[in-house]
């Protein structure tokens, strides 16, 4: 997914240890076209920009696609990052320049590796009533962030118990483990909890964790959370006791050891320095405008693919990207 915001701004973002459960809530951001589909963006955040190696968060729905106009990013380049496709209703097609055609699904993860760079583009399908669900960003290493681009689709088997339902899409959580190969340690699970169920989940203490309340509330330790809030559970914690509301909850739960390693992340870029986001930014405008005219052209019409490719069969005209702001960008933690 495109970060849709036309002056991304460069928040300076620095870690720290939190005492106990933290709520983060989220901000809303218009995603793109003339009917911009709002999301709800919980990370990154000024006081905390990082989960693990989870660096971007946004949750959107459930959207009726005949008064929000759906999903319709065009291609728009990514580095030095995965993306993670998570859908509760509707259905989006995924192409990339590496080649990948796939469909995002609900309860169906897909994950995106950019590494040194690629584009790609988000339509919601025809057939799609109601859109919903998150779209989130994992910050790669830096041993890892020049690999080659890369995709992985997965679709995990149902766990459950006394009043609860997961699916485990990344990592391992109630049971269940996750094939799907990232660079660092990572737990990514749905979790349906039935009303005034209590569900005790047993985590890697050296992990820390992220709530994120998709419908109903639900208590994380000892702090509320309704819908669209982020709940951030710091490192040494063994469990973390879910309580659902009269409603029931459905929430994602997320997790990795702190990430320790600088970033500068701006627009769709992840980097280490702010000469390397002006160096993507300006490789990105090269490679989508014409040289005598400076129009963006379609992919179809793209002479040199550069860094980050073509993205195949694809009539939209590429995202370009918005203007550098005055000051260096400056790293995030």
């Amino acid at each position: 997914m495109s970060n849709p915001e036309k002056d991304p701004d460069p928040v300076v973002c620095e870690s720290r240890q939190a005492a106990g459960v933290e709520l983060m809530t989220p901000r809303e951001v218009p995603l793109g076209g003339p009917r911009a589909m709002p999301v709800r963006r919980t990370l990154p955040q000024r006081h905390r920009s990082l989960i693990g190696a989870w660096c971007f968060l946004d949750h959107y729905g459930p959207d009726l696609v005949s008064e929000s106009g759906g999903m319709e990013v065009a291609p728009h380049p990514h580095t030095g990052l995965q993306t993670v496709s998570w859908l509760f209703t509707g259905e989006i097609e995924h192409r990339d320049s590496a080649g990948n055609v796939a469909m995002v699904r609900p309860q169906e993860v897909n994950l995106m590796t950019a590494g040194r760079g690629i584009s790609h583009s988000e339509v919601s399908t025809p057939e799609t009533t109601v859109l919903h669900g998150a779209q989130l960003w994992v910050a790669l290493p830096d041993a890892d962030r020049d690999t080659d681009p890369g995709f992985e689709h997965y679709a995990p088997e149902q766990v459950a118990g006394d009043g609860w339902r997961a699916h485990v899409f990344l990592g391992s959580l109630l049971g269940d483990s996750s094939p799907v190969a990232t660079f660092t340690p990572l737990l990514g699970a749905e979790v349906v909890l039935d009303p005034g169920t209590t569900l005790v989940v047993p985590v890697d203490e050296t992990f820390e964790h992220g709530v994120l309340v998709d419908l109903g509330s639900v208590t994380v330790g000892d702090l509320d959370a309704k819908a669209s809030d982020l709940a951030y559970v710091p490192t040494g914690a063994q469990e973390i006791r879910l309580v659902a509301g009269d409603e029931g909850a459905r929430v994602l739960v997320l997790g990795g050891p702190p990430f320790g390693e600088s970033i500068v992340m701006w627009w769709n870029f992840v980097g280490r320095t702010h000469d390397e986001i002006v160096d993507y930014r300006a490789a990105w405008q090269g490679q989508i405008t014409d040289p005598d005219s400076g129009e963006v052209l379609p992919d179809s019409r793209l002479v040199a693919p550069g860094r980050f490719g073509v993205v195949p069969d694809q009539p939209l005209r590429p995202i370009p990207a918005p203007g550098l702001p005055n000051a260096r960008l400056r790293e995030r933690r």
